[in-house]
Protein backbone atom coordinates (compact mmCIF):
# COMPACT_ATOMS: atom_id res chain seq x y z
CA UNK A 1 0.00 0.00 0.00
CA UNK A 2 2.84 2.60 0.74
CA UNK A 3 4.56 1.64 -2.80
CA UNK A 4 1.57 2.64 -4.46
CA UNK A 5 0.93 6.00 -2.23
CA UNK A 6 3.93 6.91 -3.24
CA UNK A 7 3.58 6.33 -7.14
CA UNK A 8 0.32 8.22 -6.94
CA UNK A 9 1.88 10.86 -5.05
CA UNK A 10 4.93 11.11 -7.44
CA UNK A 11 2.29 10.84 -10.88
CA UNK A 12 0.29 13.67 -9.48
CA UNK A 13 3.09 15.58 -8.60
CA UNK A 14 3.77 16.31 -12.49
CA UNK A 15 6.85 17.61 -14.11
CA UNK A 16 9.52 18.95 -11.95
CA UNK A 17 10.12 22.91 -11.95
CA UNK A 18 13.40 21.86 -13.83
CA UNK A 19 11.82 19.74 -16.12
CA UNK A 20 9.06 23.05 -16.73
CA UNK A 21 12.10 25.26 -17.46
CA UNK A 22 13.52 23.31 -19.95
CA UNK A 23 10.58 22.50 -22.11
CA UNK A 24 9.86 26.40 -21.54
CA UNK A 25 13.64 27.32 -23.11
CA UNK A 26 13.29 24.82 -26.01
CA UNK A 27 10.11 26.69 -27.13
CA UNK A 28 11.22 29.67 -27.02
CA UNK A 29 14.32 28.65 -29.17
CA UNK A 30 12.07 26.90 -31.70
CA UNK A 31 10.03 30.23 -32.18
CA UNK A 32 13.04 32.22 -32.65
CA UNK A 33 14.52 29.85 -35.06
CA UNK A 34 11.45 29.44 -37.04
CA UNK A 35 10.49 33.84 -36.82
CA UNK A 36 13.93 34.20 -38.18
CA UNK A 37 14.07 31.91 -41.04
CA UNK A 38 10.32 33.49 -41.91
CA UNK A 39 12.12 36.99 -41.92
CA UNK A 40 14.79 36.30 -43.39
CA UNK A 41 12.89 34.02 -46.36
CA UNK A 42 9.60 36.24 -46.63
CA UNK A 43 10.15 39.28 -45.12
CA UNK A 44 13.79 40.66 -45.77
CA UNK A 45 13.87 38.86 -48.90
CA UNK A 46 17.24 38.38 -50.58
CA UNK A 47 17.14 39.83 -54.45
CA UNK A 48 17.39 36.85 -57.51
CA UNK A 49 20.19 36.45 -58.93
CA UNK A 50 19.85 37.82 -62.46
CA UNK A 51 20.17 35.11 -65.46
CA UNK A 52 23.10 35.23 -67.76
CA UNK A 53 23.11 33.78 -71.52
CA UNK A 54 26.10 32.43 -73.11
CA UNK A 55 27.41 33.89 -76.07
CA UNK A 56 25.63 30.80 -78.63
CA UNK A 57 22.66 31.66 -76.00
CA UNK A 58 22.15 35.02 -76.73
CA UNK A 59 22.82 34.76 -80.61
CA UNK A 60 19.71 32.14 -80.56
CA UNK A 61 17.44 34.20 -78.30
CA UNK A 62 18.37 37.49 -80.60
CA UNK A 63 17.11 34.99 -83.31
CA UNK A 64 14.09 34.11 -81.98
CA UNK A 65 13.04 37.85 -81.16
CA UNK A 66 14.25 39.35 -84.57
CA UNK A 67 11.67 36.66 -86.20
CA UNK A 68 8.82 37.95 -83.80
CA UNK A 69 9.70 41.60 -85.07
CA UNK A 70 11.62 42.70 -82.21
CA UNK A 71 15.12 44.31 -82.45
CA UNK A 72 17.93 43.47 -79.88
CA UNK A 73 19.90 46.39 -78.64
CA UNK A 74 22.60 47.62 -80.52
CA UNK A 75 25.84 48.80 -79.43
CA UNK A 76 26.08 52.97 -79.42
CA UNK A 77 29.79 53.55 -80.61
CA UNK A 78 31.28 56.65 -78.26
CA UNK A 79 32.15 58.50 -81.47
CA UNK A 80 28.02 58.80 -82.88
CA UNK A 81 27.09 62.05 -84.34
CA UNK A 82 24.21 64.01 -82.31
CA UNK A 83 20.82 62.76 -83.34
CA UNK A 84 17.99 65.18 -83.02
CA UNK A 85 14.29 64.04 -82.87
CA UNK A 86 12.24 64.91 -85.58
CA UNK A 87 8.78 64.00 -86.74
CA UNK A 88 9.00 60.70 -88.16
CA UNK A 89 11.94 59.60 -86.09
CA UNK A 90 15.72 60.41 -85.19
CA UNK A 91 17.80 61.88 -87.72
CA UNK A 92 21.80 63.25 -87.49
CA UNK A 93 22.66 66.39 -88.04
CA UNK A 94 25.81 66.22 -89.75
CA UNK A 95 25.05 62.82 -92.16
CA UNK A 96 22.76 62.97 -95.37
CA UNK A 97 20.78 60.55 -97.36
CA UNK A 98 23.45 58.06 -97.63
CA UNK A 99 24.01 57.15 -93.72
CA UNK A 100 20.07 57.55 -93.13
CA UNK A 101 19.91 54.55 -95.52
CA UNK A 102 22.55 52.63 -93.84
CA UNK A 103 20.73 52.61 -90.45
CA UNK A 104 17.22 51.82 -92.16
CA UNK A 105 19.12 48.84 -93.40
CA UNK A 106 20.85 47.58 -90.15
CA UNK A 107 17.78 48.08 -87.75
CA UNK A 108 16.28 45.94 -91.30
CA UNK A 109 13.80 48.98 -92.51
CA UNK A 110 15.02 47.63 -96.15
CA UNK A 111 11.59 48.25 -98.21
CA UNK A 112 9.59 45.57 -99.28
CA UNK A 113 5.94 43.75 -99.94
CA UNK A 114 4.25 42.67 -97.20
CA UNK A 115 4.60 38.96 -96.80
CA UNK A 116 3.46 36.67 -93.63
CA UNK A 117 5.53 33.64 -92.79
CA UNK A 118 3.61 31.07 -90.64
CA UNK A 119 6.68 29.73 -88.94
CA UNK A 120 6.45 32.99 -87.22
CA UNK A 121 3.40 31.96 -85.70
CA UNK A 122 5.02 29.79 -83.10
CA UNK A 123 6.53 31.04 -80.34
CA UNK A 124 9.21 29.10 -78.95
CA UNK A 125 10.94 29.88 -75.39
CA UNK A 126 13.48 28.26 -72.56
CA UNK A 127 12.72 29.09 -69.37
CA UNK A 128 16.48 30.38 -69.00
CA UNK A 129 15.63 32.42 -72.05
CA UNK A 130 12.24 34.34 -70.04
CA UNK A 131 14.42 35.00 -67.51
CA UNK A 132 17.19 36.64 -69.29
CA UNK A 133 14.72 38.79 -70.99
CA UNK A 134 13.46 39.79 -67.62
CA UNK A 135 17.46 40.57 -66.81
CA UNK A 136 17.29 43.34 -69.01
CA UNK A 137 15.39 45.25 -67.00
CA UNK A 138 16.82 46.30 -64.02
CA UNK A 139 13.83 47.05 -61.65
CA UNK A 140 12.49 43.26 -62.55
CA UNK A 141 15.96 40.96 -62.94
CA UNK A 142 16.15 40.81 -59.21
CA UNK A 143 12.77 40.64 -58.20
CA UNK A 144 11.11 38.22 -60.78
CA UNK A 145 11.62 34.76 -61.46
CA UNK A 146 10.15 32.29 -63.77
CA UNK A 147 9.90 28.53 -63.24
CA UNK A 148 8.28 26.41 -65.83
CA UNK A 149 7.24 22.74 -65.67
CA UNK A 150 4.72 20.66 -66.98
CA UNK A 151 1.23 22.48 -67.30
CA UNK A 152 2.21 24.76 -64.84
CA UNK A 153 4.08 28.01 -65.07
CA UNK A 154 5.10 29.69 -61.94
CA UNK A 155 6.74 32.93 -60.44
CA UNK A 156 8.45 34.08 -57.38
CA UNK A 157 7.91 38.30 -56.87
CA UNK A 158 9.70 40.09 -54.61
CA UNK A 159 8.24 43.46 -53.97
CA UNK A 160 9.29 46.55 -51.96
CA UNK A 161 6.74 47.61 -49.46
CA UNK A 162 6.54 51.01 -49.26
CA UNK A 163 8.16 53.07 -46.13
CA UNK A 164 4.78 53.79 -44.42
CA UNK A 165 3.51 50.48 -44.12
CA UNK A 166 3.37 49.17 -40.40
CA UNK A 167 5.67 47.21 -38.95
CA UNK A 168 7.47 45.83 -42.50
CA UNK A 169 7.38 49.56 -44.07
CA UNK A 170 10.78 49.49 -46.56
CA UNK A 171 11.23 45.89 -46.03
CA UNK A 172 10.17 43.28 -48.97
CA UNK A 173 8.39 40.43 -48.94
CA UNK A 174 7.99 37.38 -51.21
CA UNK A 175 5.58 36.28 -53.27
CA UNK A 176 4.40 33.45 -55.12
CA UNK A 177 2.12 32.48 -57.52
CA UNK A 178 1.31 29.58 -60.47
CA UNK A 179 -0.81 29.61 -63.47
CA UNK A 180 -2.10 26.57 -65.10
CA UNK A 181 -1.19 26.08 -68.73
CA UNK A 182 -2.41 23.73 -71.17
CA UNK A 183 -4.37 23.36 -74.65
CA UNK A 184 -7.82 21.26 -74.49
CA UNK A 185 -10.88 21.07 -76.74
CA UNK A 186 -9.72 23.10 -79.05
CA UNK A 187 -9.36 26.12 -76.41
CA UNK A 188 -6.29 27.29 -74.54
CA UNK A 189 -7.08 26.12 -70.31
CA UNK A 190 -5.67 28.83 -67.87
CA UNK A 191 -5.96 28.42 -64.07
CA UNK A 192 -4.96 30.18 -61.26
CA UNK A 193 -3.55 27.64 -59.23
CA UNK A 194 -3.11 30.14 -56.10
CA UNK A 195 -1.04 32.96 -54.56
CA UNK A 196 1.35 32.72 -51.34
CA UNK A 197 2.52 35.68 -49.30
CA UNK A 198 5.11 34.81 -46.79
CA UNK A 199 4.42 31.23 -47.78
CA UNK A 200 1.07 31.51 -46.64
CA UNK A 201 -1.31 30.33 -49.33
CA UNK A 202 -4.65 33.74 -49.83
CA UNK A 203 -7.75 32.12 -49.36
CA UNK A 204 -9.62 31.37 -52.05
CA UNK A 205 -12.13 34.09 -51.10
CA UNK A 206 -9.28 36.64 -51.01
CA UNK A 207 -8.40 35.73 -54.51
CA UNK A 208 -12.53 36.10 -55.67
CA UNK A 209 -13.17 32.61 -55.35
CA UNK A 210 -10.63 32.24 -59.02
CA UNK A 211 -8.56 29.50 -57.38
CA UNK A 212 -8.49 26.05 -59.50
CA UNK A 213 -10.97 28.01 -61.89
CA UNK A 214 -10.35 27.91 -65.88
CA UNK A 215 -10.03 31.66 -66.81
CA UNK A 216 -10.90 31.08 -70.17
CA UNK A 217 -14.18 28.84 -69.76
CA UNK A 218 -15.07 31.28 -67.03
CA UNK A 219 -14.92 34.58 -68.56
CA UNK A 220 -14.23 33.71 -72.42
CA UNK A 221 -18.22 33.79 -73.51
CA UNK A 222 -18.04 37.16 -72.47
CA UNK A 223 -16.60 39.68 -75.02
CA UNK A 224 -12.92 40.79 -73.36
CA UNK A 225 -9.69 39.83 -73.12
CA UNK A 226 -10.04 36.31 -72.52
CA UNK A 227 -12.66 35.60 -75.16
CA UNK A 228 -9.90 37.63 -77.76
CA UNK A 229 -6.80 35.89 -76.40
CA UNK A 230 -8.77 32.03 -76.61
CA UNK A 231 -9.86 32.94 -80.56
CA UNK A 232 -6.02 34.07 -80.58
CA UNK A 233 -4.30 30.82 -79.38
CA UNK A 234 -4.18 27.67 -81.98
CA UNK A 235 -2.20 25.88 -79.19
CA UNK A 236 -0.51 26.20 -76.17
CA UNK A 237 2.00 23.56 -74.64
CA UNK A 238 4.15 24.37 -71.47
CA UNK A 239 6.51 21.66 -70.19
CA UNK A 240 9.79 21.71 -68.02
CA UNK A 241 12.07 24.56 -68.40
CA UNK A 242 10.01 25.24 -72.29
CA UNK A 243 7.11 27.45 -73.46
CA UNK A 244 5.26 26.83 -77.09
CA UNK A 245 2.66 28.80 -78.65
CA UNK A 246 1.36 28.63 -81.62
CA UNK A 247 -1.19 31.65 -82.97
CA UNK A 248 -3.99 31.25 -85.33
CA UNK A 249 -3.74 32.91 -88.96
Amino acid sequence: MTDISVDKARSKKGFSGKQVFLIVLLTLLVAVVLTYFVLQRYVFAKEFEPVHLSQNETIILNEKLQALGFQPDTTVASNEPTKKKGLWGTGTQDKGNENQAQNRDELGLTPEPYKEDASKREINFSEKELNAMLANNTDMAKRVAIDLADDLASAKMIIPMDPDFPIIGGKTLRVNTGLGLSFANDRPVVILKGVSIMGVPIPNVWLGNLKNVDLVQEFGLESGFWKTFAAGVEYINVQDGKLQIKLKE
